[in-house]
């Protein structure tokens, strides 16, 4: 019982230095489309600052990428993303009427990686592997570019560096407060790396999946497609992926689920947008 008590107080004061130091900083970056995407966020990062630390590491990757021959190298596949991005981009103004005025650009590195990403602003790449090793339809790409969009519109980065800052604030407070050592001071930040921020990145997976899919069918893009993508990702991993309760992402599984779900929501806005 005195282990309870203690640890509740614990709890309770860890509690008031978050409620303290993210006072005032809570708002929402998007409408919430039909999926429902206008969740309070923790946002102690300026927006400016993140458009500017995106803009400079993707002009970064640009250059490495140029100099290493591997930035735009097969035409027609930089042309259908970005055909795609043309599609998508302005159904942004649904969740966030800004977005249409960012910067947007769109490149493809030449690698085998599987892998896509839109940093803040709007800054999108492709990795040519993801593409064609699993064969993506253009309906695929689009469901996958929706998803790394709606990252950039729900500002996850801008989040996930306000909960870091949170994080470290707290867990500094709490070593001063209660006496920790160095070891268990670096347990706490192991343990919240490992099991809290893992969390944290699962929840803006799983919220892009959503927008990600709105973006696709509103665009005129078969959200059905968000099934066939899974189930590649499925194939290609050979079911090598972590436990979810460990993984940054959702399980695959899971996540055609929630996409068959969501379905009936976004089916009518796909088929209005080929009319």
């Amino acid at each position: 019982m005195r282990l309870f008590r203690m640890t509740t107080t614990i709890a309770a004061r860890i509690g008031l230095c978050v409620m303290a130091l993210g006072l005032g900083a809570c708002a929402t970056t998007t409408s919430s489309g039909v999926v429902g995407a206008n969740r309070q966020q923790l946002l102690l990062v300026s927006s400016q600052e993140m458009n500017q630390m995106a803009a400079q590491s993707y002009n970064e990757l640009k250059v490495e990428s140029q100099q290493n021959g591997t930035l735009n190298r097969n035409a027609g596949l930089l042309q259908r993303v970005r055909t795609v991005a043309s599609r998508l981009e302005p159904q942004t103004a649904v969740f966030r009427q800004d977005a249409l005025s960012w910067d947007w650009e769109v490149n493809v590195l030449q690698s085998d990686e599987l892998n896509a990403f839109c940093m803040p602003g709007g800054k999108i790449m492709f990795y040519s592997g993801l593409i064609q090793t699993l064969n993506l339809s253009d309906d695929e790409i689009a469901i996958v570019m929706g998803h790394e969009i709606a990252h950039a519109l729900r500002e996850h980065s801008r989040e996930q560096m306000s909960q870091a800052l949170v994080a470290q604030g707290v867990i500094g407070i709490g070593a001063s407060l209660f006496g920790l050592g160095q070891g268990s001071t670096q347990l706490a930040a192991t343990g919240y790396q490992a099991l809290i921020a893992t969390s944290f990145s699962r929840g803006d997976e799983a919220e892009a999946d959503r927008i990600g899919l709105e973006l696709a069918a509103r665009a005129g893009y078969d959200p059905r497609a968000g099934v066939t993508l899974w189930q590649k990702m499925i194939n290609a991993s050979g079911g090598s992926a972590p436990p979810q309760i460990l993984s940054s992402h959702p399980a695959s599984a899971n996540r055609i689920q929630e996409i068959q779900s969501l379905l009936p929501s976004v089916m009518p806005l796909y088929e209005a947008a080929r009319r």
